[in-house]
């Protein structure tokens, strides 16, 4: 059993910068893949990067490519989205999530989520 938190959300500028922390309970963190995923007022939940658990297995979305970054230490049970140049577009609840796959974009993939922690980004 995996439980996750998720902190750092706020209220910010357009082209400013947030960090998002994830801190997960449980021995077994080191070995999931962890991911996160946004979700905007009136629209589906989607993926936006993941970590494998070596870390040495990055992905992101198109969207965010080039401005957010994933990191991970597993001696401290968290993972991390650092997130510059920020668009109001990317105004949403981020969520963070666990599962057993190298690489999986899919909501289905991700066995345990945090509760969210919503970052808007005003124009």
């Amino acid at each position: 059993q995996v439980q996750l938190v998720e902190s750092g959300g706020g209220l910010v500028q357009a082209g400013g910068s947030l960090r998002l922390s994830c801190a997960a309970s449980g021995r077994t963190f080191s070995t999931y893949t962890m991911g996160w995923f946004r979700q905007a007022s009136g629209k589906e939940r989607e993926f936006v990067a993941s970590i494998s658990w070596s870390s040495g297995n990055r992905y992101y979305a198109d969207s965010v490519k080039g401005r957010f970054t994933i990191s991970r230490d597993n001696a401290k049970n968290t993972v991390y989205l650092q997130m510059n140049s920020l668009k109001p577009e990317d105004t949403a609840v981020y969520y963070c999530a666990a599962g057993p796959y190298d690489y999986c974009s899919a909501y289905g993939c991700y066995k345990y989520w945090g509760q969210g922690t919503q970052v808007t980004v005003s124009s």
